[in-house]
């Protein structure tokens, strides 16, 4: 499928993206993490979509998501009301410094970082800190 962006044509496979979507929300879901360190290596590596895309993109899908996941886990009773009302204000100032922070800096400095925070992740998943 060719997805056109503001003039620039990209050449998409479609199935691979939902499959792709399809076992990271299902991961995502069960791990309790958003699904953007999987999400946006899917759509860069395997779709071959731009950073610039692939970051508004993949928050949009994760948060359809995450929305779906919360709920299940609330219906399970694993969810700490307190917890989510100390954590919302810090998410959402976040949500709203990031682009504009990721916007004023080079793509490979968003790459780097990305990188740092999967690195980090894979470690602590992998119980070395």
């Amino acid at each position: 499928m060719k997805v056109d962006f503001w003039g620039h044509e990209f050449e998409v496979n479609m199935w691979v993206g939902c499959l792709g979507g399809f076992l990271i929300s299902i991961l995502s879901s069960m791990f309790g993490f958003g699904g953007g360190p999987f999400m946006v290596p899917l759509m860069t590596v395997a779709l071959g979509l731009p950073m610039y895309i692939v970051v508004g993109s993949s928050l949009l899908a994760i948060f359809f998501s995450t929305a779906m996941g919360s709920i299940r886990h609330m219906q399970f009773g694993n969810f700490d009301l307190l917890l989510f009302l100390s954590m919302f204000p810090a998410a959402l100032l976040g949500g709203y410094l990031g682009p504009q922070i990721a916007k004023r800096v080079s793509p490979t400095v968003v790459k780097r970082v990305a990188c740092g925070g999967l690195l980090l992740l894979a470690l602590n998943l992998l119980g070395v800190y």
